[in-house]
């Protein structure tokens, strides 16, 4: 092997591992928790304080999560995705039946359908989150970090865009979440923590505009509801 290509190697090689190392160090096991009424009236605890009832009665919710717009109609059930140049009405009960509003010429409808669902599904997640808690697919669990204290366990086995993902909900004495930790299929570190704070209240529906995950600050943008 030539030194210039076996310097490469050897980069690489240490980069892998080092990764490899990072991702053992800093990931957390999930950790045990028992379902049952407990944990069920524990998620119902935490969607009353954010006002669900108020929730589920909103028609509209719009909102910016980064580069990419939402106009979002609960009770037709759709939403108006818009990023760069492209625009897509899901249709969220018939994804398939969706709409391309604006688009690229040639561009893959399929394409651009799966990237407006997928965007929707992971942004607005940041978002109603503790409004999915009773959710198809939706499991709830307690876990006790601390004597006396207890934390919500939230696994989707089914639905979104990526089944399997678990979210450990902590709360303030008031049972208002103050950060989760994510055992997610997009991070490889598992257990990692984001916050949920700069609380918003909407129409009297309380919502975490601002999320810390390590160095990165999710911001939602352009909250109006209706």
């Amino acid at each position: 092997m030539k030194p210039f290509f076996k310097k490469i190697v050897i980069a690489l090689a240490v980069i892998v591992l080092g990764s490899i190392f990072f991702i053992k160090l800093f990931s957390k096991p999930l950790p045990d928790a028992i379902t049952g009424p407990e944990a069920d009236q524990l998620a119902r605890d935490v969607q009353e304080v954010l006002n669900i009832s108020g929730y589920v009665a909103l028609n509209e919710i719009q909102f910016s999560f980064r580069d990419h717009h939402y106009l979002w109609n609960k009770i037709e059930d759709r939403v108006l995705v818009s990023w760069d140049h492209y625009k897509v009405e899901l249709l969220l009960s018939e994804i398939d039946n969706s709409i391309i509003v604006q688009s690229a010429i040639g561009a893959d409808r399929f394409a651009l359908i799966e990237k407006a669902k997928a965007y929707f599904y992971n942004d607005s997640y940041w978002l109603v989150a503790p409004f999915k808690f009773f959710d198809p697919g939706v499991e709830r669990a307690l876990v006790e970090t601390e004597p006396g204290k207890q934390a919500l366990l939230i696994t989707h086995t089914s639905g979104g865009v990526t089944p399997g993902d678990s979210y450990l909900w902590h709360l303030d004495e008031n049972r208002r979440p103050t950060h989760f930790d994510l055992w997610v299929s997009i991070i490889p570190v598992k257990g990692i923590s984001a916050t949920w704070s700069n609380w918003e209240t909407k129409q009297g529906v309380s919502f975490s505009t601002l999320h810390k995950l390590g160095p990165l600050e999710i911001t939602i943008a352009d909250l109006e509801v209706n």
